[in-house]
Order: C-alpha cells, then structure tokens, then sequence
C-alpha cells in the first residue's frame, strides 16, 4: 500500500460519512491489509475531516463486542467534537445501520502520556487521569457488512465511532470503587432491560484504558491532557429503534440517557 491509496481510502470513507451511504468493501487498492495502515487511512480521515479530535474510543472490548463486529481484538478510534452530546439527547438512528446503545466508562487525562519505546503500566496510566465521566455510545459503520469488513477496514472507518453522549464528570469516589466488578443496569424503554458489568471490558476499564494509552504509543501518538476515552461497552450492546429511552444507571457512580428518533 502506498500513502496515496491510504488516503484514497480516507477520502472514500469520509465521502460516505457525508451521505450516510455504505459500501461492501473498500477497493482493492484502497483496502488497508494491517492495523498500522488501517490507522494511517484514519489519521488521514481525521485531516480530512476538519472537525477537532477531543478523545478516543475503544472498540470491541468485550466478547459480544467483538462478535458484532467481526473481529477477535480491540481496536481504536477517534472521536469528534461535532459528535459529541449531553446526557438526554435526542438522537436519529434514521441512517444508522449498527442501531444499538452501549453504556461505557470514561476516562479524561489532566496530562499528556507522550509516546515511548516502554509499555504504560496500569498505575501510571491512572494517575494521569483526572475524571472518570458516564458514557453511552450509538456507533456506526460505512460498510454494509460490518461484520466481515475485517479489523484493518474498521479501524480506517474510525473503528465504527459516530455518536458519543458524554456525562460531567462523576463526583463519587470512584476511585476507591472496583470498577470491573461495579454493575450498570440498563433500560430500553418499556421494552426490556439488561445488566452490565465493569468486567466485560477487556476485564477491566482501568486495563481497556491502559491498552489504548500503549496502542497510541506504538503509534507515535500522544495521549493529550484533555482529551477523554470511552472505553467500550459493558453490556451486550442494547438494540434501539426509534422512540426509545436508554437509560443507564451506575449506581452510586450516576446516570446517562439517551433519546433516540
């Protein structure tokens, strides 16, 4: 692959972002065949995109995660300023293919964890975070098959970011609470409910956090003070239509909603 093709393949997916359509794959010469160029086509996606990065997703951080979208690992994504909203949004899912709601946990740092040769541990990734903050994600993909699109193809399709509703951030103790065995119950209007746990992601949220912080390193690319991660779903993503209510509480950690239209 060549960085022309790569931004070929930017330049396809934003195309499709702008008309909500879909495709089956990328072509040939577009299609990115590993996750280091997967990432170059969204780092070109992002430049094309002139909206203003303000954090990262992570997906696929959970078994039913990864079986939704195809794929056997966690992958990362960048999300956008325009694409972020308040707790009780009204969302349309009119051109939304995916049509599920994922309650999260997510992280903002109050400082930079600049790229390096030697893995962030655990520990020193939390202690640069500032604020724990409550989450609820309505991801997307421009490919009509998500499912078999392939990790390298998620990524350069921005690992299926779309619509992320962001909570302030949590005043609880949260970090004297375990956060992977911390429980969130979850209720689609009148139509069902479900539970979630903290360990469904990647066993832990402090870990899913530490594993994107590592990802972005091998990648020469900063974590900047500011910027949030939401971390993927800790419930088997919720099925929406429109005309519901998503609802998750956190327990003493708070609650997030949603409408979606």
């Amino acid at each position: 692959m060549t960085t022309l093709d790569l931004r070929a393949a930017a330049e396809t997916l934003w195309s499709l972002w702008q008309t909500g359509d879909v495709i089956d794959a990328l072509p040939a010469d577009q299609k990115p065949m590993n996750r280091a160029e997967g990432y170059a086509a969204q780092t070109d996606m992002d430049q094309l995109s002139g909206n203003t990065r303000v954090g990262w997703k992570i997906a696929a951080t959970s078994v039913a995660g990864q079986k939704h979208i195809g794929v056997d690992g966690p992958l990362a994504g960048r999300i956008f300023a325009a694409r972020l909203h308040k707790p009780g949004a009204g969302l349309s899912i009119a051109r939304n293919r995916m049509r599920v709601a994922e309650p999260e946990f997510a992280f903002r740092f109050g400082r930079a964890l600049t790229p390096r040769a030697q893995p962030y541990s655990t520990p020193e990734v939390m202690d640069a975070v500032e604020t724990l903050h409550l989450a609820i994600e309505l991801p997307d993909s421009r490919f009509a098959d998500f499912a078999r699109a392939g990790g390298p193809s998620l990524i350069a399709d921005n690992a299926c970011a779309h619509e992320l509703v962001l909570g302030d951030a949590v005043t609880a103790d949260w970090r004297g609470i375990d956060l992977a065995q911390h429980q969130v119950k979850c209720q689609v209007g009148s139509r069902y409910d479900r539970d979630g746990i903290g360990s469904n992601v990647l066993g832990d949220p402090r870990v899913a956090l530490t594993w994107i912080v590592n990802e972005l390193s091998s990648l020469d690319i900063p974590m900047a003070a500011g910027e949030f991660v939401t971390t993927g779903t800790c419930a088997v993503p919720l099925e929406i239509a429109p005309g519901d209510h998503v609802a998750c509480d956190f327990g003493v950690l708070g609650r997030i909603d949603v409408r979606v239209s």
